[in-house]
């Protein structure tokens, strides 16, 4: 993609060789989604790196019209002659190792997510379903959470809940015979719904929701309309750093004597794919539109290709060292304004762990050592917020020098007046004293 391209050829260290003898072999491969996977285990493996394979002009490896394939591990395949294949390689076919060297992006980075998966049944008697949602958890939610676990801590959980409705009436279709939920009506299902899952009142960490609601048999079929009025194909949206909803129409029995509830499977196949698609987008992983020389190979069921990994690495180590700037150059800020302060030791050394771990951060980004520059501007996150929200500097934080006086002027005035007018009696006597004339004998 253009991304690549940009990266490589500004932020990576190139480095070129010919391929060995087994590399030859897997790059003879029928297609090139073979060959990808043939390539994984004989290429670098270390996080940030890209290897770049050069295939003759002639070579069937890549279809028609394609010069540029980006597998879902670290490899790409390019045609020479065009694309990142301009420059002269040595011999037929060659190989370009790859290591990132800076990066300007970024993205919000979190130490731990919990994970909620809801069933809505606001239609129990007409309604009972069933879905297998330990198993889609394993099969498809946990390879992707593998993976990200390197970015943070996931935990998953799920819950059923009845009559919980989404708070927003239908439109009635008469054409369609089926009622609509229209754009601008999205945002008013989110509030009512939350309040009925009760995860995040619970929950030390973000929560990330995704619901799969099921119309009551009087609001059905129900479906989603885009800002255009067609229907959404998925039939669900999402909202960010709050999750998803997709809405699961149950289709109506073929005659009117069946009794109910009625028994509905859900098609876990399905589901999944449009949740895993949310929780790409509420990662910042979207797809972006490719010119037709460019094909990427789909992550399939392990949700996320491991490039994309070190992309997501990359953003939340930058973030990461963005936020230490800033935190750092806060308490600084903190620190001139307020005179009196006295710094304790213990705060003294988060300051100079957290200034010491963002400086080794950005170096390892500098020598393309991308897991342990994420590492160590993580431990600079944490110790410039120990430092920033030590106990010892939130009351001086609360409580500076001028809210000091509001708060003790009411406190000593009412009793410093009584006093200050005994003094001023008390001088007002004495001069007096001092006026009048001294008698003599």
């Amino acid at each position: 993609p253009p991304a690549v391209r940009t990266s490589i050829t500004s932020r990576y260290e190139m480095v070129y060789r010919s391929t060995t003898a087994r590399e030859e072999a897997a790059l003879g491969a029928a297609s090139a989604r073979e060959a990808d996977t043939a390539l994984h285990p004989l290429q670098d493996a270390s996080l940030g790196s890209l290897t770049v394979y050069v295939v003759p002009e002639t070579s069937s490896l890549l279809p028609q019209g394609v010069s540029v394939y980006v597998g879902k591990h670290r490899s790409a395949l390019v045609r020479a002659g065009g694309g990142l294949a301009a420059r002269p390689a040595p011999l037929g076919s060659s190989v370009v190792a790859a290591r990132p060297a800076s990066a300007l992006t970024g993205c919000g980075s979190l130490a731990g997510y919990e994970i909620t998966f809801s069933l809505l049944n606001p239609d129990p008697k007409s309604h009972a379903v069933d879905w297998d949602i330990e198993d889609a958890v394993n099969r498809y939610v946990q390879p992707i959470l593998d993976k990200l676990s390197l970015v943070a801590n996931f935990s998953v959980d799920s819950q059923i809940l009845y009559y919980a409705v989404l708070g927003v009436t239908p439109r009635f279709d008469k054409e369609s015979s089926s009622f609509l939920l229209s754009t601008h009506s999205l945002p008013h299902v989110i509030n009512p719904v939350e309040a009925r899952l009760g995860s995040s009142a619970a929950s030390l960490h973000p929560v990330l929701n995704f619901l799969l609601y099921v119309p009551e048999h009087s609001h059905s079929p129900l479906y989603i309309q885009d800002k255009d009025g067609a229907p959404v194909s998925t039939n669900a949206f999402h909202s960010p750093r709050w999750g998803g909803i997709m809405i699961y129409n149950v289709e109506a029995p073929a005659s009117p004597q069946v009794s109910l509830p009625l028994h509905v499977d859900v098609d876990m196949v399905r589901v999944m794919e449009v949740f895993l698609a949310q929780l790409r987008l509420l990662f910042g992983l979207s797809r972006e539109e490719l010119p037709p020389e460019f094909l990427l190979e789909s992550p399939g069921n392990e949700g996320l290709a491991d490039w994309e990994l070190d992309r997501l690495l990359w953003a939340h180590t930058m973030e990461n060292i963005a936020t230490v700037s800033t935190t750092l150059t806060s308490l600084a800020q903190l620190l001139d304004k307020i005179g009196n302060i006295v710094i304790k030791d213990d705060v003294a050394s988060e300051v100079y762990r957290a200034v010491a771990s963002a400086q080794s951060a950005m170096a390892e980004l500098a020598t393309g050592h991308l897991h342990s520059a994420f590492q160590a501007s993580k431990e600079a996150v944490t110790s410039s917020e120990r430092a920033f929200f030590d106990p010892s500097l939130l009351h001086l934080l609360y409580f500076p020098d001028d809210q000091k006086f509001a708060i003790y002027i009411p406190l000593y005035l009412p009793m410093s007046v009584p006093i200050l007018l005994s003094l001023a009696k008390i001088v007002r006597e004495t001069r007096q004293r001092k006026k009048e004339p001294t008698k003599m004998d």
